[in-house]
């Protein structure tokens, strides 16, 4: 290629690199999603752990609900009431009045001592997976908590330890994200308020003798419960008892009567 060639070319070359810059810069500003500092401030004092925990998708979407004013000053759990009093600030305003905060709670007890197995379990320890061999589980009760750790293992603050073949929540560390509760194949986890002290160790549907063979502390549906509670906090659904937490005082008359010491103390 002769020299005139060679300078046609990179002239070219040259001219295109400098249409598509002005073509980009035109872009840029066309395009170009103005800054909310609003949001970013509130983003930048939120924890960052992305746990979804507030219901929105990661820090980014709770910054950007708190910034519109679609979302509370303290709807983050993992940063507590300290976060909330800085974004309080950003937003010109005080703390809002913190909601009750919740913890998860496994409801059941049947640890490798109380609660029976029926047979040997070879397989992938995980739960979603061992609930679909025979008897959803290796378990002699087809609604306890199966022992292979899953709940543990999404949880992103070491809330969850497996005791004893069972999982157990540190309510201390529990943000109540929610996680956990969405990943236990046998939907054994709720969040319960964290001022209250006493929780139904038990899922079984089942009642009486089907329950002791399976479980030393699993719930008899005698309704002994219900009858000792002096405020109507408990009512039975599908052999369980159900308290409903904004009428129990923690008076503990419910655990004291449990025959089979199915409820927290």
């Amino acid at each position: 290629m002769d020299v005139t060639g060679t300078l046609i070319a990179a002239g070219v070359i040259g001219g295109v690199g400098i249409l598509v810059g002005l073509l980009l810069g035109k872009a840029g500003k066309v395009f170009k999603v103005e800054e909310n500092e609003t949001e970013t401030a509130v983003r930048e004092v939120l924890p960052g752990n992305n746990c979804g925990a507030c219901g929105y998708p990661g820090c980014d979407g709770l910054a950007k609900a708190i910034a519109e004013g679609q979302a509370p000053t303290n709807a983050c759990p993992v940063g507590g009431a300290a976060v909330a009093e800085k974004v309080a600030a950003i937003m010109g305003g005080g703390a809002e009045q913190p909601a009750e905060r919740m913890v998860a709670f496994v409801h059941c007890g049947g640890d490798c001592d109380k609660a029976k197995d029926v047979y040997q379990y070879v397989g992938p320890e995980v739960c979603s997976i061992a609930i679909n061999t025979p008897g959803g589980g290796p378990k002699a009760c087809a609604f306890g908590c199966l022992g292979y750790g899953e709940c543990a293992s999404v949880c992103e603050f070491g809330a969850i330890s497996m005791v004893d073949g069972i999982a157990v929540v540190d309510p201390e560390l529990c943000v109540a994200c929610g996680k956990c509760v969405s990943t236990c194949p046998r939907h054994l986890i709720g969040l319960v308020p964290a001022s209250k002290e006493h929780h139904i160790r038990c899922s079984s549907k089942d009642k009486g003798l089907d329950v002791k063979k399976a479980c030393s502390v699993g719930c008899l549906a005698c309704t002994m419960c219900v009858k000792q509670c002096p405020v109507d906090a408990i009512e039975m659904h599908d052999n369980l008892p159900v308290i409903d937490y904004e009428k129990c005082v923690n008076c503990g008359a419910c655990a004291k009567k449990c025959p089979a010491k199915t409820i927290s103390e």
